[in-house]
């Protein structure tokens, strides 16, 4: 049985995943556009024909990595899930689910104090994810949302880096799990008290 080629955007999809695997396991060394190929299981060129340059297929990894966040079905919680769950959830399971994204978001971030092209995708995404992040915040009662967004999104951060790079590595899911709900729980309640 033959592998179905995909093509459009379903072929860009395939290139920034293949590039976010390969920036994630060999690091940006690794990734060319030839790799990229080969990893995607796509005939020789199809990435640099999408993607011409490598701040291109950067920004294209950046940009893919935000549309699996924005699409995350966890961005509205179910009915019988708080808001404060919910936080507790996209962190625990953002470091489960996808922790090749998590790794290769921190390698773009580094590479982007460098390529200010990059720097702007980055800035940008993190901004709209703020966006969603202070709508959460104030549905709890969080006095001025937009700012407190700011130093609750570095920590959860904090918390996911920790656990994909850090010590946190060495947690248990269980431990990990109360750890980032104690954590969440404790900045959130003196945030409702500033």
């Amino acid at each position: 049985m033959t592998k179905k080629v995909p093509l459009g955007e379903d072929r860009r999809a395939a290139i920034a995943d293949a590039a976010i695997q390969l920036v994630a396991t060999r690091g940006l060394r690794g990734l060319t556009h030839r790799a990229v190929d080969e990893e995607a299981g796509l005939p020789p060129g199809s990435t640099s024909y999408y993607l011409r340059t490598r701040g291109a297929l950067l920004t294209a990894c950046v940009n893919r990595m935000l549309e699996r966040d924005l699409a995350r079905g966890s961005l509205a919680p179910p009915a019988d899930l708080d808001l404060e769950e919910l936080m507790v959830r996209m962190v625990v399971d953002l470091a489960r689910d996808r922790p090749y994204d998590l790794i290769a978001r921190y390698e773009l971030s580094l590479e982007a104090s460098r390529q200010p092209e990059l720097r702007d995708a980055i800035t940008q995404g993190g901004r709209l994810l703020r966006e969603v992040l202070a709508d959460m915040l104030a549905a709890l009662g969080i006095p001025d949302a937009d700012t407190a967004a700011w130093p609750v999104a570095a920590m959860m951060d904090g918390l996911l880096y920790d656990r994909v790079a850090g010590a946190g590595t060495t947690l248990s899911v269980e431990a990990f799990e109360s750890s980032v709900r104690q954590g969440l729980a404790a900045l959130l309640n003196g945030l409702r008290h500033v």
